[in-house]
């Protein structure tokens, strides 16, 4: 199939975030006529980072429950933080990752991605089985951003960094895909993958609820949220480390001034070699901290929730 013959199908995959993910039957089975099969998803040939060559439908997502997103490695924006959180979302799967739910994440740069690479920045995030980080041709992996619905066409002359951050969930035997933010709570998204997509009668409660009975979840300020949504997947606020390193004590530990400014611009910090950037950077593995542009409330907010 060539490039621009996926334009006239890619409507098609508006229909993938209409799913009735909030049945009172949490069991789905796609129609008999389900467009989401071998028919729609093409047999492209990637290279993972074992330098294995694979086939995206008959051994990536056929009769699979899966995850799949699109990074680069380089990216000092949402990859690493997008990286980071379905860590978190792998660890609580456990053991069902690599038998019937499966990750992928495919290089949107597959000059500079090659599988040596995507080797080690799997190696960086601690990634456990199950999890595959895959390249191939640019026009492949275009194609299938296309058909996966995480493409978008007005911005594909930018720059990388401003690729979709979007990523799809789906369980190709019963024809259902959702479109997730990569920002989710883990638990939330566990929950989907592992629940809601899954097929085994063991894996769904039975004994539902209405929202009457669910407790009110406190609100939560601007300096709370922005840390359980942009920094829990790498960082404890104790002294445990993670993919980051703990946060106990980091307002007193490091000058304000300093803080702030690492929170709101860390790739200019960084390229800036500041000693307290460089050693930190080399200590947890060369994972980028992200750039989340935060404006300076939302830094300030950070910093005061981190305090208290």
């Amino acid at each position: 199939m060539k490039l621009h013959d996926v334009f006239a199908r890619f409507k098609i995959t508006l229909i993938i975030s209409v799913m009735f993910i909030f049945s009172i039957n949490p069991i789905y089975a796609a129609p008999e006529n389900s467009p989401w099969g071998k028919d729609y998803f093409p047999n492209l040939e990637l290279v993972n980072q074992e330098g294995k060559k694979v086939r995206f439908y008959d051994d990536l997502i056929k009769n699979k429950i899966v995850a799949i997103n699109f990074i680069f490695t380089h990216c000092g924006d949402s990859c690493p933080a997008e990286t980071a959180n379905l860590r978190q979302v792998q660890k609580i799967l456990a053991d069902r990752m690599g038998k019937d739910i499966f990750f992928y994440s495919i290089s949107i740069d597959p000059e500079q991605d090659t599988p040596e690479v995507l080797q080690a920045y799997a190696k960086r995030f601690n990634v456990g089985p199950g999890w595959s980080f895959l390249t191939g041709n640019q026009n492949d992996v275009t194609m299938l951003r296309m058909l996966l619905g995480l493409y978008r066409e007005e911005i594909k002359s930018v720059s990388l960094a401003e690729h979709t951050t979007s990523f799809m969930i789906g369980n190709e035997a019963t024809g259902q895909w959702v479109k997730r933010s990569p920002f989710d709570e883990p638990k939330a998204l566990a929950r989907q993958l592992g629940r809601v997509l899954s097929t085994f009668n063991a894996y769904h409660n039975s004994d539902l609820r209405t929202y009457d009975e669910a407790k009110k979840i406190p609100e939560m300020r601007k300096g709370e949220e922005k840390f359980r949504f942009r920094c829990a997947s790498c960082h404890s606020l104790g002294k445990e480390d993670g993919i980051g390193p703990g946060l106990q004590d980091v307002t007193k530990l490091r000058n304000k001034a300093w803080l702030f400014r690492w929170l709101k611009a860390p790739d200019l910090v960084l390229a800036e070699k500041d000693p307290i950037a460089v050693e930190l950077y080399e200590r947890y593995n060369k994972v980028l901290m992200p750039n989340y542009k935060l404006d300076d409330a939302e830094v300030e907010s950070l910093i005061q929730y981190m305090a208290n």
